[in-house]
């Protein structure tokens, strides 16, 4: 088993080593400059670039940027907010896009094992056309279609959510960004439930129970409920994941100070440093995770290796 985590350890860390490598050439690539002032003179912006080290090679600014990384210093922005560490910018913002991402994971879960658990359950001809077209709804249209229906009806039409989002009341002004952003969620983990429940009733000892004359309240927590999970938290970590790096539009749509609608502005402003700490920061949320994920596989079932072979 250690033998195994070293290696997928150093995998990961390999992986984000390119990522970076490759972010620094797209960036190297990208058409415009961070001072882009039109007020600026061309000595005004090559004393800018002398200062902030852009005018050294690719090269050496790459491994400077690596160097003050592993102390934490991600750099600072440019034009978005000039000369603040973005460190302080991520420490400000990234809560605010946690919350509304892991609000919008556990409701839909929530959502998704209900509905999943109900139409496997009751063997209904409605309730599974109901329950496929939720499922081809929530997995086929944008999350950001969902947000501009909820605008316009529960936030501009009938005015129940504000449109925008409010710092004096974060949770109630959050509700419309994690109805939208959920959605997709719940497609996802209801049809993971309900392929797993079904599987799961169709089992001898589910099967066994029922014979026995085991209520079915009793059958479905504690037989059903809990082996048809199993699967469901395996796709949660990758759906927390999803949740942060896709809610870029969704934070702009409603005005959310997280790091999605940072990126964006960064991304539009030229500020290369930002874009790359926030894309840097995704890259390794996502590989931190689906290494914590296969260390749980590890763990869960000593079999699983690199290759099928056993230590």
């Amino acid at each position: 088993m250690g033998r195994y985590l070293r290696r997928r350890i150093l995998i990961s860390v390999a992986i984000l080593f390119v990522i970076l490598l490759v972010l620094f050439l797209l960036m190297q690539l990208m058409p415009g400059s961070p001072f882009n002032d039109a007020k600026l003179t061309a000595e005004q912006v090559a004393s800018l670039k002398e200062s902030y080290g852009l005018d050294q090679p690719v090269i050496v600014q790459f491994f400077r940027y690596i160097g003050n990384m592993l102390r934490g210093d991600f750099g600072v922005s440019y034009s978005i907010a000039p000369n603040t560490p973005i460190t302080t910018l991520l420490v400000t913002r990234f809560p605010v896009t946690l919350r509304i991402g892991f609000m919008s994971l556990v409701f839909g879960t929530l959502a998704g094992v209900v509905l999943g658990l109900v139409t496997a359950f009751f063997r209904s001809k409605v309730v599974k056309v109901i329950f496929n077209f939720m499922v081809l709804l929530g997995i086929a249209v944008p999350s950001y279609l969902f947000a501009i229906f909820l605008s316009w009806t529960l936030g501009y039409k009938w005015n129940l959510f504000p449109l925008l989002y409010d710092f004096r009341s974060p949770t109630y002004s959050s509700i419309m960004p994690v109805m939208a952003m959920s959605f997709s969620v719940m497609a996802v983990i209801g049809q993971f439930t309900r392929s797993e429940a079904e599987d799961v009733m169709k089992s001898d000892y589910v099967l066994l129970a029922r014979c026995a004359g085991m209520k079915s309240s009793t059958i479905m927590v504690k037989y059903i409920l809990r082996n048809s999970l199993i699967p469901v938290v395996t796709v949660m970590a990758g759906l927390l994941v999803s949740l942060l790096t896709g809610s870029l539009v969704i934070e702009k749509m409603f005005a959310v100070p997280g790091i999605g609608g940072l990126l964006t502005t960064a991304i539009s402003s030229n500020d290369y440093s930002v874009v790359i700490a926030l894309s840097f920061v995704y890259s390794a949320l996502y590989i931190i995770v689906m290494l914590l994920l296969d260390i749980v596989y590890c763990i869960v079932d000593p079999r699983i290796r690199l290759g099928g072979k056993p230590e």
